[in-house]
């Protein structure tokens, strides 16, 4: 276990490394984000330590440099460009120059560079000499990384090589390669990435949540350049977390909000004090996630959905939280303080968790572990299948889900086109239609309820027609005429049918609802008669 920490009294920052008591000295400025990840297969499984800082992330196995990724530079401003080669040719004074670069930073879209920006910020008297240093060099503009999380490649096992994801100042989550630290895939966000929560595999199918400063939570999937779902916080974030399909957001209102992928608020609980930090507790021997909210008053919170498990008094308010493996001991949760200090907590092995408010939640037997049955060798060979062909596997599922969604689709609009729907789907004759058959036979009672569902509109000049087969049924009236429909009320229309068959065969009576000088019906419905018992017994 590795993290880093900043030194007070302006001394350079450092990594330390759990339990052994090795560091070095970083002294390349704050750390954005840390993340470990595997990059090979080959033995020893070891994993890389990935430091973001700046417009770098810095690749580190056994404590030592390993790699250096550089984010691709940006295009510069074009007008700004200009302005520096005016500057190089001495067509412009530096006090003129000032005053065009603060009107460029003011309108433009595309932001200046480092180096226009620190012109800006000199006296009068440095900036001749700032000009005559720095004109002939060319104009570089580079965005810096915001947040990084890691997305697993191909395979969904606990030791399977991950992808880098990261979030740059320049609205794009870029994903990047183990190996060869090439981009894989850029996204455009319309803000700029603070918190990320990624699930499933690159390769596969995966979910990516972004929680950006402008207080939005933006949801993507595999193949989308742009984001499919947006969820609306009231607040900023300030933390995200995803527990099993539920996404945990904190917010600067002392809040935690439950979500689902699809942006449906499922759940709120109001915090004591303000949340400072967030993370997943995950226990897989009883099958258990939570969510812990790390407080401004030295609490830290555990969450089962919106159910209160546990709390943890700290002497310090609690900055950073990570629960896993550390040592031998699969379930350590290690802290640390606002004020630089160190927490270690280890979770007995026969520790349960129980619900505190009366919450309703799962039963306790969905926390039993199963006694599964040994893997068999179909089983086996089938789970090597699924490796080698699970991208196509996948694909060929997705082929017959969208053929089952467009044969729904075409089957709902020949529907309404032929008006085989109770339910009409006019606005002008909003009708709703639904019957009810009564007795055992030969004789039945067949009550038709028509509603008028529209809000103001009474509706006149409707008739109703049967369909039927006549060497089975018989009935009084076949067609008839329906009175005046009054909106929101239900009128009951009743008929009789007699059945004349006793061979005990039953068929469908077809209603149909019309309008006067209109052949196309606007509503329908079939009728499964039943089989007359009267006639059968005799």
């Amino acid at each position: 276990m590795a993290g880093c920490t900043l030194r007070p009294h302006g001394q350079h920052p450092h990594l330390f490394r759990l339990p052994a008591a090795g560091r070095f000295a970083w002294g390349r400025g704050v750390q954005a984000a840390a993340a470990t990840f595997l990059m090979e297969q080959h033995e020893p499984r070891t994993p890389a330590l990935a430091l973001a800082s700046g417009p770098c992330v810095y690749v580190y196995k056994n404590l030592r440099p390993y790699f250096k990724f550089s984010l691709p530079q940006l295009p510069p401003n074009p007008l700004e460009q200009d302005l520096w080669n005016q500057a190089k040719e001495d067509r412009i004074d530096p006090l003129t120059l000032k005053e065009m670069l603060e009107g460029i930073r003011e309108k433009a879209e595309v932001p200046l560079s480092v180096q226009s920006l620190r012109f800006l910020q000199l006296e009068l008297s440095e900036m001749e000499a700032f000009v005559n240093q720095h004109k002939s060099k060319s104009i570089r503009r580079q965005t810096v990384i915001t947040t990084m999380t890691t997305l697993k490649k191909n395979l969904a096992d606990e030791d399977a090589v991950s992808c880098l994801v990261l979030g740059t100042e320049n609205k794009e989550l870029l994903v990047l390669d183990p190996e060869a630290f090439t981009v894989l895939a850029k996204i455009s966000l319309p803000s700029v990435p603070v918190f990320l929560e990624v699930s499933g595999q690159f390769d596969v199918e995966f979910r990516l949540a972004a929680a950006c400063r402008n207080g939005n939570i933006y949801m993507l999937r595999r193949d989308s350049k742009r984001p499919k779902y947006c969820i609306e916080l009231s607040a900023q974030p300030v933390g995200l977390v995803r527990v099993h399909k539920v996404l945990v957001v904190g917010s600067n209102q002392d809040s935690l909000h439950g979500f689902t992928h699809k942006g449906k608020r499922l759940w709120a609980v109001q915090m004591p004090a303000a949340i400072l930090t967030m993370n997943l507790l995950e226990q897989r021997s009883r099958g258990l996630q939570a969510v812990m909210a790390g407080l401004a008053n030295g609490e830290v919170r555990i969450y089962r959905d919106k159910a209160l498990l546990s709390i943890i008094r700290t002497p310090d308010a609690v900055t950073s939280l990570c629960f896993g493996r550390y040592g031998r001991e699969d379930h350590t949760l290690i802290m640390t303080t606002r004020g630089g200090g160190l927490i270690i907590k280890i979770l007995k092995r026969t520790a349960v968790f129980v619900e505190g408010g009366g919450e309703a939640g799962p039963p306790p037997a969905q926390a039993m572990k199963l006694n599964m049955p040994r893997k068999t060798r179909l089983y086996v060979d089938q789970t090597l299948r699924e490796r080698e062909a699970g991208t196509a596997m996948h694909r060929s599922f997705q082929a017959d889900l969208y053929l089952l969604r467009l044969r729904a689709a075409r089957a709902y609009a020949q529907a309404l086109e032929s008006s085989l729907s109770p339910v009409s789907a006019t606005a002008r004759e909003p009708l709703k239609l639904h019957a009810v058959v009564q007795g055992l036979g030969p004789t039945f009672k067949l009550t038709l309820h028509l509603q008028n569902t529209s809000t103001a509109r009474p509706i006149l000049g409707l008739l109703v027609c049967f369909l039927y087969n006549e060497g089975l049924y018989a009935l009084p009236r076949a067609f008839f005429k329906v009175p005046l429909l009054v909106p929101g009320l239900s009128y009951p229309l009743e008929t009789f049918v007699e059945s004349l068959s006793d061979k005990g065969i039953s068929d469908i009576i077809k209603v149909l609802v019309l309008r006067e000088g209109q052949s196309a019906p606007l509503l329908s419905a079939h009728i499964n008669m039943p089989v007359s018992e009267g006639l059968a017994a005799a």
